[in-house]
């Protein structure tokens, strides 16, 4: 149950009129001409606002904030208080009382783990919705494409509702005439896989997967039984980890010309995200860097002493959002390894931050939606 933090709240109702002004402001922005200044200058204002809403409505998130004397409005984006995302998991954060709560969403991990549980109302998840919209339609375009999903459509119908079972659904809504490619033993559905390919031969079509699924359950499978597919014309995007493809010393390169050599897709496009964050996900654009969307932002850390470290380096990444007001998730500290690699310079013309992302910090579990299929599923490819 959302209880109060101690003191006196302010004007709740203000602070979120305030939110969804500057947020609104900022959504009508595009993002190809917004630098960095620019964008960190209005995010600021927006995620103080967040700030303090949590603060009064959270009461774990409150008295984290005490304890850290960190109730105050931040200077900088760097200054901003932010969670371990591991919290999620041992801690029931939430700015909703029990009868607003419209989805709980369960974040991957390993069998052994407690799944993250992230609460969201309607604002929080229509505007999560919105702005994924938004982005993807940058690369994917605004017409629904013929859908290939590469899982099974069981998945869907579990009940745990998981980060994997909802980002296949929230990618869904961008495609048509869904066709999944995997059966309920995690096999190629080859009946269906042909009369999709036959059908949409050198035609526009979406393509989804986890990045291990996709590798392990599709494209190794197409490649072992030497069969290959008229798909010339596919976006192909992907997302999660790439710590078992990076035991298998697969890189990015390899991963893009495996796809090209069997479907014959060129636009392949990972994206990174978490089900702690939903909505502002960070897409790889056509030069290969993975840009922060405009409404949300990226710091790295040094993992000795948390300090900002300087363009390339090495450290933990930090992720904003200015999108959930129903939890307080808009500044969280991740398991993740990363870099900047350049501000407001990338080829593809977008502005702001592109990152690289190198991996889990050691001794955290695996924890991408595709890493949690075990060497033991039926149908896995070692």
């Amino acid at each position: 149950m959302s209880e109060q933090s101690s003191g006196t709240p302010p004007n709740t109702i203000n602070l979120l009129a305030d939110y969804e002004s500057q947020l609104n402001q900022l959504m009508q922005l595009d993002v190809s001409t917004v630098s960095q200044a620019d964008k960190s200058s209005y995010l600021l204002n927006i995620l103080n606002c967040l700030h303090q809403h949590h603060q009064h409505q959270c009461q774990a998130y409150g008295n984290i904030c005490v304890a850290n004397q960190q109730q105050q409005s931040a200077s900088s984006l760097a200054t901003l208080p932010y969670l371990a995302v591991r919290l999620f998991k041992q801690l029931e954060l939430r700015s909703i009382e029990t009868a607003q709560i419209f989805k709980v969403l369960q974040s991957s991990g390993t069998t052994s783990q407690t799944p993250a549980r992230v609460f969201l109302d309607k604002a929080t998840s229509a505007r999560q919705s919105k702005t994924l919209i938004n982005i993807l339609q940058r690369t994917i375009g605004k017409q629904r494409l013929p859908m290939l999903i590469i899982d099974s459509p069981s998945i869907v119908k579990d009940p745990k509702f998981s980060a994997r079972a909802a980002g296949i659904q929230g990618l869904a809504f961008f495609g048509r005439d869904h066709c999944y490619a995997l059966d309920e033993n995690m096999q190629l559905n080859w009946p269906a896989i042909e009369v999709f390919s036959a059908k949409y031969a050198d035609k526009p079509v979406l393509i989804f997967g986890f990045t291990f699924m996709l590798w392990a359950y599709f494209i190794q499978v197409l490649k072992q039984q030497n069969k290959q597919l008229n798909l010339t014309q596919a976006i192909v995007l992907h997302s999660g980890g790439w710590k078992k493809l990076e035991e298998q010393k697969v890189d990015n390169n390899t991963f893009k010309a495996q796809i090209k050599h069997t479907i014959g897709a060129n636009k392949v496009h990972n994206f990174y995200g978490m089900a702690e964050q939903v909505g502002t996900i960070f897409v790889e654009c056509a030069q290969g860097h993975l840009h922060a969307p405009l409404l949300a932002d990226v710091i790295v850390r040094n993992p000795y002493d948390f300090s900002v470290c300087e363009m390339g380096e090495q450290g933990i990444i930090q992720v904003l959002s200015a999108l959930p007001t129903s939890y307080p998730g808009f500044s969280l500290l991740t398991e993740d390894l990363g870099r900047i690699t350049a501000i407001d310079t990338c080829p593809c013309g977008q502005l702001g931050k592109t990152i690289a992302i190198d991996g889990r910090l050691p001794q955290t579990e695996v924890r991408g939606c595709s890493d949690t299929q075990t060497s033991e599923t039926r149908g896995a490819v070692a």
